[in-house]
């Protein structure tokens, strides 16, 4: 990795860089949507000058400092963010496929008044709480590029003048602590928690992942992950455009066709993704749909080594794993070609990330290679959760310590490796059994692979007696005294051995492929 002083001002607001940016080599490329019946694409010039009368009229409009944003990733959804930017204000990507009291939950901690989204959203989520004010990108798209005469004025005025129009467009300037987005964590454990991120924190992890060298100018990256997952939007969005590669694409990373037809004809070179939608790929892609893939980035939740391994047997692509969370803007390690990666870790902290382990219990701190809490400090680490001091205070400490609930450990070579949420596990007879370990136990015993859909979930519920004891729900039937015996036989310990079955339709599922822990515990709860 490259090491050195920061390659951006992090006190600059986001919209000086990214006006900077997209004012360099205006006549390039910088978005083809897939998203469309016909892919379309934009370049840098044409894009920016769209994002500048776009920015215009939402600061005449709209008063509040945050805005709601709607919309899949594509040509309208990347737009309206970057119009917010520029305008000064604070891109909110709401969740459309959460439940309406979670999204409502979300727009009132935000104090979100206004959506930009398209008409064809509003009728594809009619349970969306909609508000009375709500604007349709795409109709000021069609209205913007009918003028063509007042587009093309404005683009010679952008190459001759960049200086000139970003004054006229008033781009504002200060960013450094200033909130310059909001994201709302995935909401697995309870309501979604609104996280606040920083001028800073943004520019600081753009620039921590340029230093790994990973992407170069030739990169092309499909962004068909959603706006709302930090993933989608800091990776697929801020960052290609920050550095000035292409952005393909696609509406969902559901959408298989789409998807892959992009990766094919724009010979995609880095796929972004979670074991979860990555799963979908091997079982639709044809031969050499995959080809000019060099690279899998893998995050958002752990990776089964059999999905690994069945990436690289499969493709010519090597499948690299991360790490991330949404309150560290998000990336915080990752592995990379050659000696920068290791079986079964998430590789190396980036730049400028520190890290300790600590004791779950009594919070000392931990050696190399004893596992533990994960607390990471860095410039990449956000500024609190929206509306929540108490919350902040709990994971968020005076000397810049984020406590984050993963348990993990760093080797002695600085690789680190994740073992599980501590909500993941239970305290059972004074031991804390992993929940994702004895899930793969169940999932090797009934003889089914991780490349399939999930067909078990544990979890811990209040025992008198032990503390805690673990219920298996299971999407099929099985003859649950015999499966025990097959635990056991395999050597899985006694206290990891579930002492009770649920039978379930479904397990059940957030819309990014996470768990939903609040639904798991319910059902383990039932008699």
């Amino acid at each position: 990795m490259d090491e050195g002083i920061p390659r951006v001002n992090q006190d600059n607001h986001i919209a000086q860089e990214l006006f900077a940016a997209l004012s360099k080599g205006s006549g390039e490329v910088a978005v083809i949507d897939y998203g469309l019946p016909s892919p379309v694409r934009v370049e840098r010039g044409v894009f920016l000058v769209l994002a500048l009368l776009l920015a215009r009229e939402l600061r005449t409009e709209i008063r509040e400092d945050r805005v709601g944003v709607v919309l899949p990733p594509g040509l309208a959804g990347i737009l309206a963010n970057l119009a917010l930017i520029l305008a000064g204000k604070i891109p909110v990507n709401l969740n459309f496929t959460l439940g309406a009291e979670a999204i409502a939950h979300s727009m009132e901690e935000a104090e979100i008044r206004t959506v930009l989204t398209a008409h064809a959203m509003t009728k594809k989520f009619p349970k969306f709480p909609w508000p009375e004010g709500w604007l349709d990108v795409g109709e000021k798209l069609k209205a913007y590029r009918k003028n063509k005469l007042a587009i093309l004025f404005r683009l010679i005025w952008l190459r001759l003048f960049p200086r000139s129009i970003g004054r006229h467009f008033q781009i504002p300037s200060k960013g450094g602590s200033r909130e310059a987005a909001l994201l709302f964590t995935s909401g697995s454990s309870g309501l979604p928690k609104g996280v606040v991120l920083t001028h800073a924190n943004l520019l600081a992890n753009c620039d921590q992942i340029s230093r790994t060298g990973l992407f170069d100018g030739d990169s092309r990256l499909l962004a068909n992950l959603p706006l709302f997952h930090s993933f989608g939007f800091t990776i697929a969005t801020i960052y290609p455009l920050l550095e000035g590669f292409q952005v393909v694409c696609a509406p969902s990373p559901l959408d298989l066709s789409s998807s892959l037809r992009a990766i094919r004809e724009e010979k995609i070179d880095i796929l972004l993704g979670t074991p979860t939608f990555l799963r979908g790929y091997l079982r639709k892609a044809k031969e050499n749909d995959l080809a000019s893939v060099r690279y899998v980035a893998a995050g958002a939740e752990k990776t089964p080594p059999s999905l690994r391994e069945k990436w690289e047997s499969a493709t010519s692509c090597k499948y690299l794993e991360g790490y991330g969370l949404t309150e560290t803007s998000p990336v915080l390690s990752f592995n990379l070609p050659g000696d920068g990666s290791r079986d079964k870790s998430v590789g190396r902290l980036l730049h400028g990330v520190e890290t300790k382990v600590i004791d779950p219990e009594i919070e000392r701190d931990l050696q190399p290679g004893e596992t533990g809490i994960l607390c990471f400090r860095g410039p990449n680490v956000f500024a609190g959760y929206l509306n929540q001091p108490e919350k902040t205070r709990e994971v968020l400490k005076e000397d810049g310590w984020f406590v984050t609930g993963d348990l993990g450990r760093i080797d002695e070579d600085g690789f680190l490796f994740i073992e599980g949420r501590l909500s993941r596990f239970s305290k059972i007879g004074g031991e804390m059994v992993p929940h994702g370990s004895v899930e793969e136990a169940v999932m090797k015993a009934l003889g089914l692979s991780a490349e399939e859909d999930p067909a078990c979930v544990v979890a811990g519920i209040e025992d008198e007696t032990k503390g805690e004891r673990l219920v298996l729900l299971l999407s099929s039937d099985c003859d649950f005294e015999v499966l025990r015996k097959k635990l056991s036989y395999a050597g899985l310990p006694n206290l990891w051995i579930p002492k009770e079955f649920r039978r379930v339709d479904e397990i059940p599922l957030l819309p990014t492929g996470k768990l939903d822990l609040t639904r798991v515990r319910k059902l383990a709860e039932e008699n």
